[in-house]
């Protein structure tokens, strides 16, 4: 059952006024499904991030290597965002998925599925993850007209969506081109940067402090080329924003694959799975709202319980 929570501000908005909030950066666990999701908002999480990569490996059963569409990502932000209207969504949303009028009906899409913010990056639409090799990217021009259609768009559906100018370009010219990228796409009216694939500390804190008062990005990913920052550390250099993208699914991978081994080994499940009944998994996706709903409506069909 999806969230019966309403509110007059939008999810941008709400995300607008975390990262302006004096002295706190806005935390992001990375998710990629409903269960995820839901298990995030559980933990208390007031924002939330759809990871590409995720969506990639649960939705397709494929590596990110570009092989999502958007329509893969639109509809699995939708599904994420409707689950708590509340707590804003950032999603990835990687090359708009073609010229400037595909990232228009990108961002079009987004806003009507209720995401908060995206990100939209430099590379070619045969992407690949920002934590791999031999990434190639479109040229400066092209990018720009990226964030030009993203922020046309915005402004001809007179509605909101924040806009994160990503780009991949540390990796392949250097520091200082991918610096002037995020400069120019902020003078086009991207409202935050995202340096992907920050090698240093020394890198991290250059960018953020040539790019301030624009808030800027850090994507912790695990096992990625990038410095291992906690949340404060982030905060510390001066992040506004801190993503942690695999998060679920490195837990789930880990997790999963541990319990179909031991299956497949004893023919039994492991014991610390054994307390988990459906009712647990349930509670945490919302049954005991669905049972209040069903109940003010004169339903009687769990007046017994589960």
């Amino acid at each position: 059952m999806e969230s019966t929570s309403t509110s007059s501000i939008s999810p941008a908005s709400l995300l607008r006024r975390q990262i302006a909030t004096k002295d706190e950066i806005v935390v992001c666990p990375g998710v990629y499904d409903g269960l995820s999701a839901r298990i995030a908002l559980h933990a208390g999480f007031k924002s939330l991030y759809m990871t590409g990569s995720g969506t990639a490996v649960s939705r397709l059963g494929m590596p990110d290597i570009g092989l999502t569409t958007l329509n893969d990502m639109r509809d699995n932000a939708a599904l994420i965002s409707s689950l708590d209207p509340s707590v804003p969504l950032i999603a990835d949303a990687d090359t708009g998925y073609g010229g400037a009028l595909m990232v228009g009906r990108t961002v079009a899409q987004y806003m009507r599925a209720g995401v908060a913010a995206l990100h939209l990056e430099d590379q070619v639409v045969n992407k690949r993850c920002g934590h791999l090799r031999n990434k190639e990217l479109v040229s400066e021009d092209e990018y720009m007209s990226r964030i030009k259609a993203a922020v046309n768009m915005r402004t001809k559906l007179d509605g909101d969506i924040v806009i994160i100018a990503r780009t991949d370009a540390l990796q392949v010219f250097g520091f200082d081109v991918a610096l002037n990228r995020l400069k120019m796409a902020i003078s086009l009216g991207a409202d935050v940067a995202f340096l992907e694939g920050i090698r240093t500390l020394e890198e991290a804190e250059r960018v953020c402090k040539e790019l301030h008062p624009t808030p800027v990005l850090y994507n912790m990913v695990q096992g990625g080329v990038s410095p291992r920052l906690t949340v404060s550390e982030a905060q510390k250099i001066g992040f506004k924003i801190i993503i942690f993208p695999a998060i679920a699914s490195r837990a789930a991978f880990l997790s999963i694959t541990k319990s179909v081994q031991y299956l497949k080994e004893t023919g039994d499940f492991p014991d610390e799975t054994a307390h988990v009944g459906p009712a647990s998994l349930y509670s945490v996706c919302g049954l005991d709202e669905a049972m209040e709903f069903d109940k003010a409506a004169g339903g009687k069909s769990y007046e017994g319980g589960i």
